[in-house]
């Protein structure tokens, strides 16, 4: 899940980026499919993980050649794959490197990963203040799929664009036209770049509805965040469904690979808190598993059960 993303390499993790976890051994069968040719990369954590190697193997039946210790979704976990250390390698779904190095990014087809797909959280106050922010948010949630939301953050962490400038690129391009706003609103943002980006797309068409919006971005981790829109600091969060519903019912184990039952599970939980979840989007972010353009042409590779496939 998410979480990968914050962990802390001390110097003991450090030496593991620098070694690879043998996964040989696996049986004859195994050795014969496309994974058990290839070289898995990711974070020291993941042979442990549900969402990372221990589902593969669990969920695909997944055994690879080999396992390589790298980083949590950063630039080691690409370079590996760069370089042909790896052939596939974990990384977050929106990262911008998938873009950029034009890697392939498997479809998770037995929806091994739990559903942490964008979904907007906003105040119910404001909510029942200017009905347009449903009908305005709604429709930008409906136009953001996987490729949009990895290049929005490749514009702003490769391409050096500022946040704003890559989000009023984006909304006039879709051509939204709301109107009938009114008032204050405040939309804030965690200290992660991609919500930042999220949190401006959904300021400048509220503003473009006839709401004045004040930002406030970069507020730091969800346990500030969140306590903000429960008292009405801040009034709108992009959030992750699977993510924030673990947060809001303290990891009681309620979300799944479902992005409707969860929101709806999410949804739930927060109505006590006279907050609302809007509609969840196509785009994620969350563990991806992904291979070079070149892998994937050698071994017609499209979703993650294709790795179970026999070796040409």
């Amino acid at each position: 899940m998410r979480q990968f993303r914050r962990a802390a390499l001390g110097a003991a993790s450090l030496s593991l980026l620098l070694s690879a976890c043998s996964l040989g051994g696996g049986s004859t069968a195994s050795k014969g499919t496309i994974a058990g040719q290839l070289v898995l990369a990711g974070p020291p954590e993941c042979p442990e993980r549900p969402f990372c190697l221990k589902g593969l193997t669990d969920t695909y039946g997944l055994t690879f050649k080999d396992f390589k210790a790298t980083d949590s979704g950063g630039p080691i976990t690409v370079e590996a794959l760069k370089k042909g250390d790896a052939q596939v390698a974990v990384l977050f779904t929106s990262d911008p490197g998938i873009a950029t190095n034009n890697f392939v990014l498997l479809q998770d087809d037995k929806q091994l990963q739990l559903a942490d797909n964008l979904i907007p959280v906003v105040r119910s106050d404001a909510l029942a203040a200017n009905p347009v922010i449903r009908e305005a948010l709604n429709a930008v949630q409906a136009k953001l799929d996987q490729a949009t939301l990895t290049d929005l953050n490749k514009q702003v962490t490769v391409d050096g664009k500022a946040s704003a400038d890559v989000a009023k690129a984006w909304v006039d391009g879709q051509g939204f036209s709301f109107s009938g706003g009114s008032g204050n609103i405040t939309v804030g943002s965690t200290n992660f770049y991609e919500q930042e980006v999220l949190g401006e797309i959904y300021a400048q068409v509220l503003e473009k509805a006839g709401i004045t919006v004040e930002r406030k971005f970069q507020l730091g981790a969800r346990e500030v965040v969140f306590p903000a829109l429960k008292s009405g600091d801040i009034d709108i969060l992009a959030e992750y469904a699977a993510t924030a519903l673990e947060f809001v019912n303290n990891t009681a184990g309620e979300a799944t690979t479902d992005p409707k039952a969860t929101s709806d599970k999410l949804n739930e939980r927060l109505r006590p808190m006279g907050l609302e979840a809007l509609d969840y989007a196509a785009a994620t972010d969350q563990n991806g598993f992904v291979v070079t353009r070149d892998t994937a042409t050698k071994y017609s590779l499209v979703k993650i059960s294709d790795l179970a496939k026999p070796a040409p």
